[in-house]
């Protein structure tokens, strides 16, 4: 009973338009002060959760990248990453656009942030795409939904909170998110290819290898961030927390003393932006643990779980269980809320069933990439909106085909886990 009158309270909080973090928060203080039958010392304890939430060493791991984002957004590296994109795939039917894609996924594996990703690439592709002879439904559909590979492929900040509110492998999940990854951006390559063949879109000269060559030199600065994060990890020189930190510091020589194109007096506004976007996610987190630990507190995982064990669902129907759920979350509320939310209560059940930790995490990380470009609440649309000057409804009908992409590998990767699980099996072992 007490878990209905929970996610109530949370549910009408959010249907007046309250932001999600003070939701949260709001809704642990309504039901202590009115339902709750816990002691004075356990409320007492509660409260100080709202300040030790943030107590966690990988937690630190999220403004580190997010300043490292900050950094090579606008520092000249999408630039450098587009070209040597474009090079590779311009000769193509639709070039262009499937430029964008695997710049989107390139620049992903440095960034770590969807949104982040969608503005890098997008302000320079959705004008040169236009200029092409590119359709701008056509253009923004391509970008919006690109732009969720920055959720997916490793460093991702939404595997981060993972692994925090999981207490699983950070670097376990990062390694596990690079065979998705890839399959999801030959699949929306593939996509694009044959709508632009279809639509008959320019294509550009073919590249000459020496092109070629002379684009990876100017990106590789960007680009070897990607092995500096992914292969310090997994060679054990740091921890996820400490990748993030060298991330940061890494991003910030490129852009201002290799590229060039961040004056040392415009780092302090860089530093502000990171800093705004740092604050914003880490708020919703304090609230989130705040909430999740007033669910652990009234029991509400063990029950969740002792029900579907009752129920009878196999692995399977629990999974899709999971997925129609993650679905609707997706539409209304943020990744970060969600993944501090659900994560503890599917995780019991999860394991009970005999489905890995990890390729859960995976499942749910492409469920959030999936409500990035899902309405009303998907933050790459509304992104995407901004860039293109288009209303919501049209950025929405835009991404459409792009969206069952996504969907179809999701629902791939949930029913053959070993896309997710074979290649840190491989590196570190099967999990116990």
């Amino acid at each position: 009973m007490s878990g209905v009158i929970i996610f109530s309270v949370l549910f009408l909080l959010l249907l007046t338009g309250t932001p999600i973090s003070i939701a949260l928060g709001m809704t642990v203080l309504v039901f202590l002060a009115f339902v709750s039958t816990l002691s004075i010392d356990t409320i007492s304890i509660i409260s100080q959760k709202l300040f030790t939430g943030l107590d966690n060493f990988s937690i630190m791991a999220i403004p580190f990248f997010v300043l490292s984002g900050t950094f090579l957004a606008t520092g000249g590296v999408a630039r450098r990453i587009i070209r040597f994109a474009t090079t590779l795939v311009g000769w193509m039917h639709g070039g262009l656009a499937m430029a964008a894609v695997l710049s989107c996924a390139f620049f992903a594996a440095i960034c770590g942030s969807s949104p982040a990703t969608v503005v890098a690439i997008g302000s320079v592709m959705l004008p040169a795409m236009l200029q092409q002879g590119y359709t701008k439904k056509f253009s923004v559909g391509v970008l919006a939904t690109s732009g969720g590979l920055g959720i997916l492929i490793p460093p991702s900040i939404v595997m981060v909170i993972y692994g925090v509110s999981t207490s699983e492998s950070i670097g376990r999940l990062f390694i596990a998110g690079i065979v998705p990854g890839i399959i999801m951006t030959l699949a929306l390559l593939i996509v694009t290819y044959i709508v632009a063949r279809i639509k008959k879109f320019p294509t550009l000269p073919r590249a000459s290898s020496g092109e070629m060559w002379a684009a990876f030199r100017e990106s590789a600065w960007g680009l070897f961030l990607v092995v500096i994060v992914i292969g310090g990890i997994y060679g054990g020189l740091f921890t996820p927390t400490e990748a993030a930190a060298v991330s940061a510091v890494y991003a910030f020589f490129v852009a201002v003393y290799v590229y060039k194109e961040l004056p040392l007096k415009q780092v302090p506004k860089v530093l502000l932006q990171a800093a705004n976007m740092s604050a914003m996610l880490l708020y919703i987190i304090t609230n989130a643990i705040l909430f999740s630990f007033l669910l652990t507190t009234e029991n509400i995982p063990q029950q969740l779980a002792q029900w579907i064990i009752e129920l009878g669902l196999s692995p399977w129907m629990f999974l899709l269980f999971v997925n129609v759920l993650l679905f609707f979350a997706g539409d209304f509320m943020e990744p970060t809320a969600i993944i501090l939310i659900l994560a503890p209560l599917f995780l019991p059940v999860a394991v009970s069933l005999g489905i890995d930790p990890i390729h859960l995490g995976i499942i749910m990380v492409i469920n959030m990439e999936l409500g990035m470009i899902t309405p009303p609440v998907g933050l790459n649309l509304y992104v995407a909106s901004g860039l293109a000057k288009m209303g919501l409804t049209d950025v929405t009908k835009a991404a459409a085909p792009w969206i069952l992409v996504v969907t179809a590998v999701l629902l791939l990767v949930t029913y053959v886990p070993q896309i997710a699980l074979w290649l840190p099996n491989l590196l570190y072992g099967v999990s116990k």
